[in-house]
């Protein structure tokens, strides 16, 4: 067994905070659609952000802690996914080494949106759905999840916004295996001949190089990352193209570089306007940016439903205006999908303040 197949992290401390990345809101949503009683998610969201999970310890299969609880405690709390098959992770890395943005984004310890559809379209499911994740806990509660289960698989999430190889660990293999894996498959395989391909298929020319053709430096002053993001974004727009979607605006476009590729993509954009709307990509996506820039008029039942969700937890009275919903000095924006995006009032200017859920009355406990 590698050496790294097993990662400690020390606990977290107090504070509130949400899973930023796209891989960890995958996460918590995997645990919220499966979850029995939403009050045991709400309870588990507190626990988190009060600090009371341990240290967290992942290997293949398994992430675990102890949770504190003021009923008794601490609880042995297990997390279980389960592994993929080496069949799988072949698949895999041949098609993370075919792309060279998915093997630079990997390697930057980001997981593009397409890696994970590129593995799926070839069989691989990275991120957790519903049921896939499977709580234990020693306490007396039946629910599925518990609370203290819900509170480690929040501090989970927050794991994976820093280091997605922290899901490949629980998939079964550790980074280090992972990168020898794909150090040996750097050199692609060449594409089909004519008369080996399938009538209309298009030969895959990601990352061919002719023989002997030079190695070319980067250019100085260039960070890797933006190489990563302009392949990602031309992948993007051909995929797009030929599924005839539409391609975003040009400042979407922008946005989304500045909240995906910080640290590669400077001149894009300036000032708090576009400062509130890179945060809101970073938190929701396409959908946190729609609900920053615009409301719309939802249908009765889902706000009835709210109203319920929020007159469990809310200290204040929510006053709803079209898809907008304020209580005290948070405000709940819901989106097209039936997520509300929460917002904090800062300064007499309502930000983006983290990631959205299903729930609204669980961006209030």
């Amino acid at each position: 067994m590698s050496e790294d197949r097993v990662r400690g992290f020390p606990a977290f401390g107090a504070g509130a905070r949400f899973a930023r990345s796209w891989w960890g809101r995958a996460w918590v949503r995997a645990m919220e659609d499966t979850a029995l009683d939403l009050r045991q998610l709400k309870r588990g969201r507190k626990y988190a952000t009060a600090g009371l999970v341990g240290s967290i310890t992942v290997s293949p299969g398994r992430i675990a802690a102890a949770v504190d609880d003021a009923d008794g405690g601490p609880y042995r709390t297990t997390l279980r996914l389960a592994e993929l098959p080496e069949a799988d992770w072949t698949r895999f890395f041949d098609r993370v080494a075919s792309r060279a943005g998915h093997l630079a984004a990997l390697l930057d310890r980001d997981m593009p949106h397409d890696l994970v559809e590129a593995a799926a379209d070839v069989g691989v499911h990275l991120l957790p759905g519903i049921g896939d994740l499977d709580p234990e806990c020693d306490c007396e509660g039946w629910e599925l999840p518990c609370r203290h289960a819900a509170a480690l698989s929040f501090q989970a999430s927050w794991l994976l916004d820093a280091d997605p190889f922290v899901l490949l660990l629980m998939r079964g293999k550790g980074e280090r295996e992972i990168r020898e894996e794909l150090s040996g498959r750097t050199v692609p395989r060449e594409p089909l001949a004519a008369a080996d391909r399938t009538p209309g298929e298009v030969p895959d020319l990601a990352g061919f190089e002719p023989s002997g053709a030079p190695s070319i430096p980067a250019a100085p002053g260039v960070p890797a990352e933006a190489f990563a993001m302009l392949a990602a974004n031309a992948a993007g727009r051909a995929r797009a193209l030929l599924a005839g979607q539409r391609w975003p605006s040009r400042r979407q476009d922008a946005v989304r570089w500045a909240a995906e590729f910080p640290s590669a993509a400077q001149g894009l954009g300036s000032g708090p306007e576009f400062a509130r709307a890179v945060a809101a990509w970073t938190h929701g996506g396409p959908d946190g940016l729609e609900v920053l820039e615009s409301t719309w008029a939802p249908p009765k039942p889902a706000l009835a439903a709210a109203r319920a969700a929020l007159a469990e937890v809310a200290e204040a009275e929510p006053v709803f205006d079209r898809n907008r919903c304020t209580v005290g000095a948070v405000q709940l924006r819901l989106d097209r999908g039936g997520r509300w995006h929460p917002y904090r009032l800062e300064e007499g200017t309502w930000w983006p303040a983290g990631a959205p859920e299903s729930d609204p009355g669980l961006l209030l406990g």
